[in-house]
């Protein structure tokens, strides 16, 4: 009999993570709104600084990334002493289950959360929960119903991806306030620059007088997706065991150099929330009607729900962008079969989906 390593069972229990697609067909020009990548590209600095790192390849990076952290600190008014750098904030999310959850252990996540939340808790072995939403906002009652003597860590997107919903600053401090201090809650704020609410509090007050409290965040929305760069801010006693378990030098020398730069480039980052603002509040104001219904948003993208009662579908939506060259993503795999998730991008790109989309509803025939 021939035999073979063979993983752990919960790793095989997983359903893997599928991207959003990237191009619309063969000989078809794309445009792509399906990653939630920054509608303006990249800052023109960050790219400099990337490229000056190209001398200095034979050398490890600073594996505490302080310079970084400085400025993360300065910026947030928060200390540097607990700020944790990572090779992307799901490397960060990562290393917080492996910490904190064991198999015998669950964790809660709202029913249209991230889909990482579920494959790095089975990859621990230990069982996801999903606490039901309410017009598809994360409901903190529904969280707290689910919470037993087993629960370890709750999973927060706020902003939520895919709906774009959040919670605001009294909501967090009532889900934190029902929950055992052995809980973790992760609140992960990865649209924080592009909220516009008033009542929106990205998690730093609850992390700074918690002691079961983490924020995470990423760069990967704001120019640098493929550098693949986030941080979290935590008490002390979390950042040393993370610390103490990531490995050294996780986070590479440019990417450190083109987060610093992006983030000193007070211009770009001014450019980038003001014409996110305008296209997702044009393209959400062009696009409600009593066929289309689109979820107010906090993000860097709108989730477009279509009118079943009408007929209308979202498969046949995306296939008519696609012919558009407009590749949206398709959220059935969050439990969302009748919507459809579009990145905010450029002004040639905004005219050109309401264009597609408002045909659509008035002529799609059943």
């Amino acid at each position: 009999m021939n035999k073979r390593p063979t993983p752990k069972n919960s790793i095989l229990q997983i359903e893997n993570y599928v991207p959003g697609r990237k191009k619309a067909g063969k000989g078809i020009r794309s445009i792509k709104l399906s990653a939630n990548e920054s509608p303006i590209g990249v800052s023109k600095k960050a790219v400099k600084a990337y490229k000056k790192m190209a001398n200095n390849l034979a050398s490890y990076p600073d594996g505490s990334a302080k310079k970084l952290r400085k400025i993360l600190a300065k910026i947030n008014n928060i200390e540097t002493d607990n700020i944790v750098i990572g090779a992307g904030s799901d490397e960060l999310l990562h290393l917080l289950a492996q910490i904190y959850l064991t198999e015998k252990d669950q964790a809660i996540m709202n029913e249209f959360g991230f889909l990482l939340y579920p494959i790095i808790t089975k990859g621990i072995g230990a069982e996801i929960k999903f606490a039901k939403a309410k017009d598809y906002r994360a409901n903190i009652d529904n969280i707290l119903a689910q919470v037993n003597e087993r629960t370890k860590i709750i999973f927060l997107d706020n902003p939520n991806n895919p709906s774009g919903t959040y919670l605001n600053k009294e909501e967090l401090e009532r889900l934190h306030a029902g929950l055992r201090p052995d809980i973790l809650l992760i609140i992960d704020s990865a649209y924080a620059e592009y909220v516009s609410a008033k009542d929106y509090e990205a998690g730093i007050e609850l992390v700074r007088k918690s002691e079961n409290v983490v924020m995470v965040r990423t760069f990967s929305k704001i120019g640098l997706a493929a550098l693949r760069l986030g941080w979290l801010y935590a008490p002390s006693h979390i950042v040393e065991v993370l610390n103490k378990f990531r490995t050294p030098f996780n986070v590479n020398m440019a990417a450190q150099a083109a987060g610093i730069a992006t983030l000193k480039d007070k211009n770009f980052m001014q450019k980038l929330v003001a014409h996110n603002k305008k296209w997702r509040n044009w393209l959400t104001k062009e696009l409600n009607s009593n066929k289309l219904r689109v979820l107010p948003s906090e993000t860097n993208f709108v989730l477009v729900l279509f009118a079943e009662q009408d007929g209308l579908s979202a498969k046949r939506a995306e296939e008519k962008l696609l012919k558009n060259g407009l590749v949206v993503r398709n959220v059935e795999n969050y439990g969302l079969p009748n919507a459809l998730r579009i990145s905010i991008s450029s002004e040639e790109a905004m005219l050109k989906t309401a264009k597609v989309l408002k045909e659509f509803a008035e002529n799609d025939d059943v």
